[in-house]
């Protein structure tokens, strides 16, 4: 580094679990996201980030490997991301970083096998013992505090079990579900857990203590903080469960007619008692692979809930960057906040996550600031994907990227010196081996999704038609641009093929 160059950054990663990419305040206005919104004043919203897969696995392995499902085998839910693949943390833990996780990581299942173990299994995923003396080393980070549990699910455990134990609540099981513990699993929208014992309250508690102690030691540093809010189930303790009132927001449902031409799975949603067993290969559940039809009152209070789900997520972020600036490290630190992956809360007449590639599931928000070097108050159109986290941070960070990452750096576009890093983004969503097996194509203004083995697919202009309501992959009109985006994506899929070694003799 010399005298021009700025110091390698700290690195502060925030995410958020299954969030709609429009549910920030500073874009809707029927939401409150104050300290969200202060972090995309101070730095940049980027509008165009997609995920490269739309669930929880496949894309954090690809936030710490910098490649894509299909290269680094975490290739769907259920699966695990093999311990020797090389990671960010490891790569910046080799140049002096210290290391953090806390919250979820979800690089390993909930079931174990002599062949595949998994510590995020059970039973050790509730053995208290064998947590209380492990933080690591896990995935390339030094010091890992996890949980599973998405809100009241049976899977609570882990570190954030031992952390209500400190907190004086040996009782901690009668929050979480059966067989886990004892809350009654028909309670809805409003879970009891008083909100000091909400896990939002131990990933920022425990993410400061961690800064702190970073900051006292003078220790460049790598945090990730992994909230598991807004994913459902949709439960969120007082006051925020009534924070929003149903009637008053707006709600999104179907388009009539708009599945009439898209494959065969999206009408099924729409159908009370849908057979989607042609789809059902491996013989595990198949995310929103059922009907997605509910009651209006029932939908209008799962957004109620949804937005009070983020509005205490972005209290709890605000508690971790209120102690970044405390400690005196917010101008030395680059934060990114984003999400896993999209959500749907009634768009398309879809419900949560499954094999349907519109921008509500694989768009995801994005905010980056790193003061005096990242613009402030700038929205760009740039396209990026989360898969580019790992080489950009290593950009920033003065370090080479290696050449095995099939991310791209985005160091350039977010200090400014760069518009673009990239022309187009790859979304993949390999869900069973064969029968559920997609990829999606997204540029500036089109997008274009193939089935592996199916001759239907979906082509839509996002410019003309924003709301996805016009599948042009029959429009005779389109036949030209359709085959044009084929090309496209095959040149697309062979350069993101890894270039682990260069090319060093004739033979």
């Amino acid at each position: 580094m010399t005298a021009d160059e700025p110091a390698p950054p700290n690195i502060l990663l925030i995410t958020s679990d299954q969030q709609h990419w429009n549910t920030l305040g500073r874009g809707n206005p029927e939401i409150r996201t104050p300290h969200l919104d202060r972090l995309a004043a101070e730095g940049t919203a980027f509008e165009r980030a997609y995920c490269p897969n739309p669930t929880c696995t496949p894309t954090r392995a690809s936030m710490i490997t910098g490649k894509y499902p299909s290269q680094h085998g975490a290739w769907t839910l259920g699966t695990k991301l093999p311990e020797d693949q090389p990671t960010l943390g490891g790569h910046l833990g080799a140049a002096g970083y210290a290391t953090s996780l806390v919250g979820k990581a979800h690089f390993q299942p909930l079931a174990s096998t002599a062949e595949h173990p998994s510590i995020e299994a059970y039973p050790l995923l509730q053995d208290l013992d064998f947590w209380r003396d492990f933080h690591g080393p896990y995935y390339g980070f030094d010091h890992v505090e996890l949980a599973r549990n998405h809100t009241a699910e049976a899977h609570a455990g882990q570190h954030y079990a031992l952390w209500l134990e400190q907190r004086g609540r040996p009782d901690w099981r009668r929050w979480f579900r059966p067989p886990t513990g004892t809350l009654d699993p028909g309670v809805q929208h409003t879970w009891p857990i008083p909100e000091e014992l909400h896990y939002n309250a131990w990933i920022a508690e425990r993410t400061g203590a961690l800064l702190e102690g970073y900051a006292e030691r003078g220790e460049p540093f790598f945090c990730w903080a992994s909230f598991f809010d807004p994913h459902p189930p949709y439960l969120v303790p007082e006051p925020w469960d009534r924070m929003y009132d149903p009637e008053a927001l707006t709600v999104p449902e179907a388009v009539a007619g708009e599945h009439d031409g898209n494959p065969p799975h999206f009408a099924l949603t729409q159908q009370d008692r849908p057979d989607f067993s042609p789809w059902r290969e491996s013989g595990q559940y198949v995310h929103g692979f059922h009907s997605h039809r509910l009651p209006a009152a029932e939908r209008r209070r799962l957004v109620a809930t949804y937005y009070g789900m983020v509005s205490m997520l972005d209290a709890y972020v605000g508690r971790i960057l209120d102690r970044l600036d405390a400690l005196g490290l917010a101008g030395d630190t680059i934060v990114v906040f984003t999400t896993d992956h999209g959500h749907f809360f009634g768009q398309h007449g879809l419900q949560a996550k499954g094999a349907f590639h519109y921008e509500d599931l694989l768009r995801v928000p994005f905010l980056v600031r790193l003061p005096g070097r990242v613009p402030a108050g700038r929205a760009s159109s740039a396209l990026v994907s989360t898969v580019d986290l790992a080489p950009t941070f290593l950009e920033l960070a003065g370090l080479p990227v290696p050449r095995e990452m099939t991310g791209v750096s985005q160091a350039e576009v977010f200090t400014g010196g760069a518009q673009r890093a990239r022309d187009h983004v790859i979304c993949e969503f390999r869900h069973e081996p064969t029968a559920v097996s997609l990829r999606t194509y997204v540029d500036d203004r089109y997008k274009l999704t193939v089935y592996q083995g199916r001759t239907y697919g979906e082509l839509f202009d996002l410019r003309a038609d924003p709301g996805e309501t016009r599948n042009l992959w029959d429009d005779p009109g389109s036949a030209g641009l359709r085959s044009e985006l084929l090309l496209r994506y095959i040149w697309a899929e062979l350069g993101k093929e890894p270039m682990w070694m260069p090319r060093v003799a004739a033979a």
